[in-house]
């Protein structure tokens, strides 16, 4: 009996999972792309970038983006691996509704070290980082949308999270949540993410 209802635990997270990928869609879609919502690889191309005016005076809106849409209150959460190199070199989660409105979090490579990093944008882009002294070999992230907010938490282990940012949200609107990168300068980047899931918050 015991082995009836882990097969049929196991098969109804199969269907989840299937369900989720067949969901999951490409915006920017990179050149050389491999996985799903479990395990995600791509290589991200160079000249790539999220930005919209503040201090730079340009809008990028060009990164790679695999997402699902969802509505209401849910969790997104994620583990992600990259290989950064190069000056804004970036990778994370990424909540959007338009080119005016999404909030991006994650690792951002900034002067040889990695920072926790997340933009909000409004019409316009604002920044706000933790920079790291080691290279966290990765970071798990959970991004809770609840409300008129959003709150972005990180870990190093998976065990032991911290909040990073709690910010405004456009309430009671669809959005597109999903996992995203970019890599502004002349080089690519490898990037790795595990175990994506979106699920309704508690």
């Amino acid at each position: 009996m015991k082995n009836i209802f882990l097969l049929t635990a196991l098969v109804l997270l199969q269907i989840v999972a299937a369900a989720q990928n067949k969901s999951m869609k490409w915006f920017n879609q990179p050149k050389k792309w491999s996985g799903n919502a479990d395990k995600l690889t791509f290589t991200v191309d160079p000249g790539t970038d999220y930005w919209r005016i503040t201090h730079y005076g340009f809008i990028r809106d060009s990164g790679p983006f695999y997402y699902q849409e969802a509505a209401g209150d849910f969790e997104a959460s994620v583990k992600v691996t990259g290989s950064y190199q190069e000056l804004f070199h970036q990778a994370g989660l990424m909540i959007r509704i338009d080119n005016k409105n999404w909030i991006k979090t994650g690792i951002e490579y900034v002067d040889g070290v990695q920072n926790v990093s997340a933009v909000v944008t409004r019409e316009v882009s604002d920044w706000s980082v933790v920079p790291r002294n080691d290279s966290p070999k990765s970071i798990w992230l959970k991004l809770l949308r609840k409300s008129d907010y959003v709150q972005i938490q990180y870990s190093f282990d998976n065990k032991t999270f911290k909040m990073l940012r709690l910010a405004y949200f456009p309430p009671k609107v669809k959005a597109q949540i999903g996992m995203v990168a970019a890599a502004p300068g002349k080089k690519s980047f490898p990037v790795i993410f595990e175990s994506f899931s979106v699920k309704a918050a508690k």
